[in-house]
């Protein structure tokens, strides 16, 4: 049986450090739980549900959300502009772990 020691592995190289890379960030968990909760939302119903967070917070993590594969950003061309979020299939893949996190906090919440 071949024994795994820490001083051969590096965290930066697990799956663990990949997903957290995607999802760290002050709102960003936040964002994705909306759109999870709500399916599609616009920006400016981002930005009252998510109260505290600024417009210029808001829409990096939404465009690193987007860069990152897990939103997908639709604009309609018209005046004025609208534009709606919602998860793409690879954000929705990650929906089962942010149930699991719900549900531990409900179960743990004092």
């Amino acid at each position: 049986m071949n024994k795994r020691c820490i001083n051969n592995e590096k965290l930066c190289d697990t799956g663990f450090s990949y997903t957290l890379s995607l999802i760290s960030g002050k709102y960003k968990m936040t964002i994705l739980y909306t759109l999870m909760e709500f399916e599609v939302v616009r920006y400016n119903e981002l930005k009252r549900y998510i109260n505290g967070i600024t417009y210029k917070t808001l829409t990096s993590a939404l465009r690193e959300l987007e860069d990152d594969g897990l939103v997908i950003r639709k604009e309609y061309p018209q005046i004025p502009p609208r534009v709606e979020y919602s998860l793409s299939q690879t954000g929705k893949s990650l929906m089962p772990i942010l149930d699991q996190m719900c549900e531990w906090g409900d179960k743990n919440r004092k």
